[in-house]
């Protein structure tokens, strides 16, 4: 059992080390040749230039200003000064929205920590029950609720704290889900037009002998959409297609790079070997060998088009389906099509840059059949992961290693590696195990087929936060008693059994102190250093880079990563929760948590990371949904604390909070939640009216029809645009059709696919 000492060596490790890494990145930061570094973001922009290429030679590597070096800290305040209305032009609703995740566990538990101190710790420290038992405990153990007797009457003050603890939470939630709704609504109205606000993508297309994709959706539109239907894109299967396209930019950025050396040296004509890593093989010349590689791929880059072009099964049945207004959109991604509700499915298209290409060309059908091949490799992986934690989890204390180790026992039983181990050694070994969790996690969403670079991250972190709670928290508590008090459980008779459960479970609040301070202060200072894309960035500047463009890419700002920081964040939200009650000395531990990582992640967020998209903020359902679960999670388990402490005449208190808890949620989700999953029509029309009045001679199709266009076709269109269509004629026309049930249709064809050419064009119309 860690002592008070332990978590003190810890405490004084993980504060030197953080306190190391914010010196570090202090230092590093401002020195010219790391610029690239820790301010990619503006570089991105266009508002930054290298320091390097001005001053004296030492000065473009090291910064010579002297007094830089005193003000260290400056970047502190320099963090917390941008507006959150800045920060959100800045860098998008999104990333301020995320910052209010920490606001919003600092607004929680800091009066939760000041009440908890106030009033439940004196309660618990001037009782005297571990001083009379057998357990194992530590002076902390006695600042929690197990110091308590069985039956005491002082449970009613943590009975009254929780439901105090409960409402507070409940009211900031409320607080905040309100301010980040209206954000949401207010964001979505202020900003400049998207081809997402107007586009709607359609799924499961039935397939028709007579008709191609291009032709059915056009038509079903057309007749079912007068009125606003204004274009539409397929969706091609073009992975082979980028797999070529990337592959000839790689070539032609070796091939920019031989031509600027040999233009600095004309002397010799550069040369390669075309073995493997280029360590052996034929010597031949870099250019022409790279140039006649080029041509190569371009024949097979037009052949790959010609293929899709003239090929059904590269067709998708699916579209993105754009439309004259908002409101128009709007009805059609929020109402059913068709009378089969399996066919013609809507949803509201991600914008362009957060569409997941790869997982266009997967088969509707076969998505079902993804999910649950994914849901049953998440629960293997969940569940058999408990046992190299639980085997960690025993050998991370003293009698572990003394029983695998026993010729170390007189180094271990050295008070200061003692105190590492128990105080430090757990928390590290968690957080190696769970290194490469988050990747693993992401290639199971992207096997899943989600559409969305948003809806990758926002799966992903679900199952993140789903595993965490089972083995980080559940997993830890139930091992971590079942094992540190075996000895006890062997000498007690069945009845104490319960009671030193119900005593041992608030006692592990010590290992998760040393987790926080492991992974959530020294994580936090470590993602400001940015040890690894430093590392990266300057072997790639010196071995990789060879023009520009890949000196841009050599950056690697990043982004805030929710898949992975959301999870962790709701980890502590669960703690804090589960513990504010039980063990209140935790929460110190959560609040500093919070504190830094509010201050780290918002300067991350104005200087480094590059959001890949813009959600406006739809993920908040997801954080508020998971807090609820904890406060939930928090009541239950102190329902069955207070049982085994024989307080049978609180305890049915407690059976009302979590369902007060559930109907509080059920109150939000109907009340708030819909602002994040649905468009209201009246904020469309208003839009789309006040739009019409600024601009009446807005040409929205030529806005549209290449919204969507698949990357790699977008990237060889060099025209600079299509002149701009006619207005449609008012009488109706005929629509192209050859299905005898369709000849009689006089509604009008508005067909602009931007890649239509790519579609083999049927020369025979039906006859009236």
């Amino acid at each position: 059992m860690a002592t008070l000492s332990d978590i003190g060596v810890a405490a004084a490790i993980n504060i030197f080390g953080a306190f190391s890494f914010f010196l570090a990145f202090a230092i590093l930061r401002i020195q010219p040749v790391n610029d690239r570094v820790y301010f990619p973001k503006w570089y991105i922009k266009g508002l930054r230039s290298s320091p390097l290429g001005t001053g004296a030679f030492v000065g473009k590597f090291v910064n010579l200003d002297f007094r830089s070096y005193v003000r260290f800290l400056n970047w502190m305040p320099a963090a917390l000064r941008m507006p959150e209305p800045e920060l959100i032009d800045h860098a998008g609703l999104d990333s301020a929205v995320y910052m209010r995740i920490y606001l919003l566990g600092l607004k929680i538990f800091v009066p939760i920590t000041f009440l908890a101190f106030t009033i439940l710790v004196p309660i618990n420290w001037t009782d005297s029950m571990l001083e009379h038992s057998n357990l194992i405990y530590s002076d902390l153990d006695k600042l929690s609720i197990s110091n308590i007797p069985m039956g005491s009457t002082r449970f009613w003050a943590h009975l009254l704290m929780a439901y105090v603890f409960a409402f507070w939470t409940c009211y900031v939630l409320k607080k905040e889900y309100e301010i980040v709704a209206s954000m949401r609504l207010h964001f979505l109205a202020s900003e400049h037009r998207r081809p997402d606000q107007f586009t709607v993508l359609v799924r499961n297309v039935p397939p028709d002998p007579h008709e191609s994709v291009s032709e059915l959706m056009e038509h079903f539109f057309v007749v079912n959409h007068p009125d606003h239907y204004l274009t539409h894109q397929v969706v091609y299967n073009a992975n082979k297609l980028s797999e070529l396209v990337n592959k000839k930019k790689k070539m032609q950025n070796w091939l920019d790079f031989y031509q600027l050396k040999y233009s600095r040296n004309q002397s010799k004509k550069p040369s390669l070997k075309t073995g493997f890593l280029g360590l052996w093989g034929k010597t031949v010349d870099a250019i022409d060998y790279h140039t006649s590689e080029i041509e190569k791929l371009s024949k097979e880059i037009s052949l790959e088009i010609d293929k899709i072009a003239n090929s059904r099964q590269a067709i998708m049945p699916a579209a993105f389906v754009s439309f004259q207004t908002r409101w128009g959109a709007a009805v059609c991604a929020q109402t059913q099509q068709s009378r089969n509700p399996t066919i013609w499915l809507t949803e509201w298209a991600p914008e362009p840059r957060d569409v997941y290409w790869d997982n266009l060309a997967i088969p509707f059908v076969s998505l079902s059949v993804r999910r649950l091949i994914v849901a049953v490799a998440f629960f293997f992986l969940t569940f058999f992961f408990m046992i190299p934690i639980a085997f960690v989890q025993t050998l991370a204390n003293i009698e572990g290693i003394e029983k695998s180790l026993p010729f170390l026992k007189s180094i271990i039983e050295m008070k200061v590696i003692n105190s590492f181990i128990q105080g430090f050694l757990p928390g590290i070994a968690l957080k190696i195990f769970l290194i490469f969790l988050p990747s693993i996690l992401m290639l199971m969403s992207k096997f899943e087929g989600f559409i969305s670079l948003s809806g990758l991250e926002r799966r992903s972190a679900t199952r993140c936060y789903i595993f965490q709670f089972i083995n980080v928290f559940l997993g830890s508590i139930i091992t971590g008693t079942a094992f540190q008090q075996l000895n006890n459980f062997i000498h007690q008779s069945a009845n104490d059994i319960p009671k030193i459960i119900g005593a041992s479970i608030p006692m592990k609040a010590t290992f998760f102190i040393t987790y926080i301070m492991v992974d959530g202060w020294a994580g936090v200072a470590g993602e400001i250093l940015r040890l690894k894309p430093l590392i990266f960035y300057h072997l790639k500047n010196f071995f990789l880079v060879k023009t520009e463009r890949d000196r841009e890419e050599a950056m690697d700002p990043g982004t805030s990563g929710f898949n992975t920081g959301e999870p962790q964040i709701q980890l502590y939200f669960l703690l804090g929760l589960v513990y504010a009650v039980v063990s209140p000395i935790l929460l110190p531990f959560i609040i500093v948590f919070f504190s830094l990582a509010y201050v780290v992640h918002r300067h991350q967020l104005i200087n480094v990371y590059n959001q890949e998209y813009e959600s406006a903020a739809a993920f908040w359902p997801d954080v508020h949904g998971r807090i609820i679960v904890a406060l939930v999670v928090s009541q239950l388990l102190l329902m069955g604390l207070l049982s085994t402490k024989h307080a049978a005449q609180s305890t049915p208190l407690l059976v009302t909070l979590p369902v007060l808890t559930i109907w509080f949620h059920r109150f939000c989700k109907g009340r708030y939640e819909p602002a994040f999953v649905r468009y209201p029509l009246q904020e469309a029309m208003m839009k789309d009216t006040l739009e019409r009045a600024r601009e009446p001679n807005l040409n929205l199709k030529s806005f549209l029809e290449t919204a969507y266009i698949h990357p790699v076709f977008r990237a060889g269109d060099d025209s600079n645009g299509e002149e701009a269509t006619e207005e449609r004629e008012k009488e109706p026309v005929l629509v192209p059709t050859k299905r005898q049930s369709r000849r009689h249709t006089t509604l009008a064809s508005k067909c602009g696919s931007s890649f239509s050419s790519l579609l083999p064009e049927d020369q025979e119309l039906s006859q009236i």
